[in-house]
């Protein structure tokens, strides 16, 4: 008889948003005796800030660790991966995913690493940009979801399988969809609306229908889209009305509609 090979069972890791969870990195090396871990951004052209990084943690052998990410998945936040690739193939393209570009002019780092970011970048993808972002991960998984997730206690586990469609590989800076900018520009808009939320103590829901009133008005620049929030919370009841008036910035139409809701008119 001839022996069947059986293929090798995938690695689990842990890439860790050492950004989001500062002080698991130091724990990591305390508690955990003979860890592998590699810093995401060593050898590329943010190696200076390798530190204030991700970090990608092997697994194998760790069971109380792995334990630990779902046991505590607020406090080990990043992504749970599983691949059979080698350590230099999957750091390879984890790091060729940091920087993408965006348009014809415009690069930029993407921090799918991070769990909110994760949780609009991947919904932004079809099964074939599935295949080709994932590469030689098998199985991501991670604890979290969209911002107003958090903000209704509506977080939980995430899962995404590979669906290894025949695709081209990652391209280096590969170009982000529309569809996965405009989910990255959502995770930005939203997360400033949570933020907004905590200080102010306003209902997340009633501020980001203020945010889309903001946009819907024309103050997209953000300290304007900003202060149109305050002079709105300051005037609950006022009817918005179009603020497209001729030749006038969107600072000089937030300025007009605040006076006329105000009545500070001459």
């Amino acid at each position: 008889m001839t022996g069947v090979q059986t293929p090798a069972a995938a690695t689990h890791w842990l890439l860790l948003d050492v950004p989001g969870a500062p002080r698991m990195a130091a724990l990591l090396q305390d508690q955990f005796v003979g860890l592998r871990c590699f810093w995401l951004f060593e050898g590329t052209e943010l190696h200076p800030l390798r530190e204030q990084g991700p970090a990608l943690v092997e697994l194998r052998d760790q069971a109380q660790l792995l334990e630990r990410c779902y046991a505590e998945p607020r406090a080990w936040q990043g992504l749970l991966l599983e691949s059979d690739a080698s350590v230099a193939q999957l750091l390879a393209h984890l790091r060729r995913m940091l920087m993408v570009s965006v348009g014809l002019h415009h690069r930029a780092l993407l921090n799918y690493y991070n769990p909110h970011c994760a949780s609009y970048f991947f919904d932004a993808c079809d099964a074939e940009e599935l295949t080709r972002w994932l590469g030689p991960i098998s199985q991501l998984r991670w604890f979290g979801g969209t911002w107003a997730d958090l903000a209704i206690g509506s977080q939980g586990w995430q899962q995404l399988v590979n669906p290894q469609l025949p695709v081209s590989p990652l391209a280096i800076e590969e170009n982000l969809s529309v569809r996965q900018q405009e989910r990255l520009q959502c995770c930005l808009l939203e997360q400033h609306t949570w933020h907004w939320s905590r200080s102010t103590g306003t209902d997340y829901n009633r501020l980001w229908s203020h945010v889309q009133e903001g946009l819907a008005l024309g103050f997209s620049e953000r300290p304007v889209l900003d202060d149109w929030l305050w002079l709105r919370l300051q005037c609950p009841d006022a009817l918005p009305e179009q603020a497209f008036l001729p030749g006038l910035s969107q600072r000089e139409r937030l300025e007009h509609l605040r006076r006329f809701w105000q009545g500070d008119f001459p």
